[in-house]
């Protein structure tokens, strides 16, 4: 792709889980995994925990087959370059260029992504995402230096292991990823550990993502978490409130789906280089954690 003068893009965070946006709507970005971390680097790139492209489902390429009516597409890459099925921070990101850029004029609009259709309403500062179902599955262990964490498995269009702990969580070393069950997550796992729901009906959380490492939050984790607090609560449906490092989301499941309420925002918007673009081409991917 030629640049005349750079690439345009936006930095926006969803309770300090941050992204990189980049405006591709006819999907001519060669948007490699060696630019996608470069990109998601702190140091010689940009800075983020991912990159959301924003591109006509049409126009995608290699993804699944547009869904008649739904326009654009939520191309969600993970700091390591690789690809990721959803996001729910990002998601609300996505929703909140959309907004800025003229291109959710009715206040809600579906949204494609590698799990499905996931439609956004956007509502003055929050903004809530119809995340879908969310499938438990088997039982699982999460370990942190010897320490065992029993969890479970739950698929909110990405695989999580959700443990339920009366541990400190703030004390808990993320800074390498928990260990697992590689037969039951062939592919990686995103990680949660969260408190049992209290008597207000909120929780606190912590995650690990795969491909990422340790995150402010985590929007697809947050659905886990809840889901996983509310079994252990004896329940299957109901409303928490749940803490994260980077602020506080809310999440609604149902018996049919599930929802996420939280805010986000755009930061900034600005221009890479052409000259940096082309280079970060050249520089190995950022292994993953």
């Amino acid at each position: 792709m030629q640049f005349s003068k750079g690439l345009g893009f936006s930095k926006g965070q969803g309770t300090e889980n941050d992204f990189v946006v980049l405006p591709d709507p006819d999907g001519l970005l060669d948007l490699t995994p060696a630019r996608v971390a470069a990109l998601c680097d702190r140091r010689r790139g940009l800075g983020a925990d991912g990159v959301l492209r924003v591109v006509r489902w049409a126009a995608l390429g290699d993804g699944p087959e547009p869904v008649p009516g739904v326009e654009w597409f939520m191309d969600y890459r993970n700091a390591d370059g690789s690809v990721a099925e959803m996001c729910g921070n990002g998601v609300r990101v996505y929703a909140r260029y959309l907004e800025h850029a003229g291109l959710l004029t009715a206040g809600e609009l579906p949204v494609g992504t590698r799990a499905g259709v996931r439609t956004v309403r956007v509502t003055g500062e929050e903004i809530t995402v119809d995340m879908g179902p969310a499938t438990v599955g088997e039982a699982g262990t999460a370990s942190i230096d010897g320490v065992a964490f029993p969890g479970i498995a739950v698929d909110v269009g990405n695989p999580h292991l959700a443990c339920v702990t009366g541990a400190a969580i703030d004390g808990l070393d993320l800074t390498r990823p928990p260990g697992h069950d590689p037969a039951l997550f062939p592919h990686g796992v995103n990680v949660e550990f969260v408190s049992p729901v209290d008597a207000s009906g909120e929780v606190v959380m912590r995650v690990h993502e795969r491909g990422v490492g340790e995150t402010r939050s985590c929007g697809t984790g947050t659905v886990a978490a809840v889901v996983a607090a509310l079994r252990h609560a004896g329940r299957a449906t109901g409303t928490v409130a749940v803490h994260a490092p980077g602020g506080r989301l809310r999440v609604t499941v149902e018996e049919a789906t599930t929802f996420l309420h939280g805010p986000a925002v755009l930061v900034a918007h600005g221009e890479l280089t052409r000259e940096w673009w082309a280079a970060a081409d050249r520089e190995p991917a950022r292994a993953a954690v």
